[in-house]
């Protein structure tokens, strides 16, 4: 299998050049979806931090660039939304959101903030000794309480000594505070009104309110990230621009 694809046919949500190559690197397999972004393409098209590809492996052989509290090795590893991204040497974090056309969008952030990192709860499973252990969307584990339900979000350290300790928790319920993170609402955050169940394998919707504007709009819940209760609790400016 071919490492890379045509730009023409890369994501529209990756926002490069169609035109400047021929081909890109292509996103190696992970725990986000076929959406994710190499690390090569952030580092060089994005970001500006190298030319080309022989400069990015030099940069990550050097352990410059740590995703999510670890040093980022695989320059086709893919980042998607909420990862956080270190440059130490620099003195500079990151955080991936998406825009409001569903495209990737990079937050600089401080350095409190990068100690931490929003996770979705994709599902969750009893481990030896009666554990309830939550397998998070971004491919990460961590032990939790078992009132902790998929859909919902938590907040885990991202700091060496504390490393996956989770640190706060936004159920996936109305009245809390989600992100919209696809579709034609895409980047936009509100309030969830109702959730209404669907039966069958189609997905469920989610009937959320804008409190600024003052509008309803419906989604469904697989575009549906949690961040925060009565008001947002994570730093997601920038991503009307």
């Amino acid at each position: 299998m071919s490492d890379h694809l045509k730009r023409l046919v890369a994501p529209d949500s990756w926002n490069i050049s169609k035109k400047t190559d021929k081909f890109v690197a292509k996103t190696a397999p992970g725990p986000h979806n076929a959406n994710a972004m190499p690390v090569v393409v952030w580092m060089r098209d994005h970001m500006g931090f190298a030319r080309n590809l022989k400069e990015v492996k030099e940069i990550l052989g050097r352990k410059e660039v740590i995703v999510n509290g670890q040093p980022c090795r695989d320059p086709k590893m893919g980042i998607g939304i909420f990862d956080i991204i270190s440059l130490p040497k620099i003195g500079k974090h990151y955080r991936i959101l998406r825009d409001k056309n569903g495209r990737h969008k990079t937050i600089e952030i401080d350095e409190e903030s990068s100690r931490s990192r929003l996770a979705k709860i994709r599902n969750k499973t009893v481990v030896s000794g009666g554990k309830v252990q939550l397998n998070l969307r971004y491919g990460a584990n961590v032990i939790g309480e078992n009132t902790y339900k998929p859909g919902d979000s938590v907040v885990i350290s991202l700091d060496p000594e504390t490393r996956f300790a989770i640190l706060d928790h936004f159920p996936y319920a109305p009245g809390n505070m989600a992100m919209v993170i696809g579709g034609k609402h895409s980047g936009r955050v509100a309030r969830i009104v109702d959730i209404v169940k669907v039966a069958g394998s189609v997905p469920n919707r989610v009937i959320l309110e804008d409190d600024g504007e003052k509008i309803r709009f419906e989604t469904i819940d697989d575009y549906i990230y949690m961040v925060g209760r009565e008001a947002p609790a994570l730093a997601v400016w920038g991503i009307e621009e």
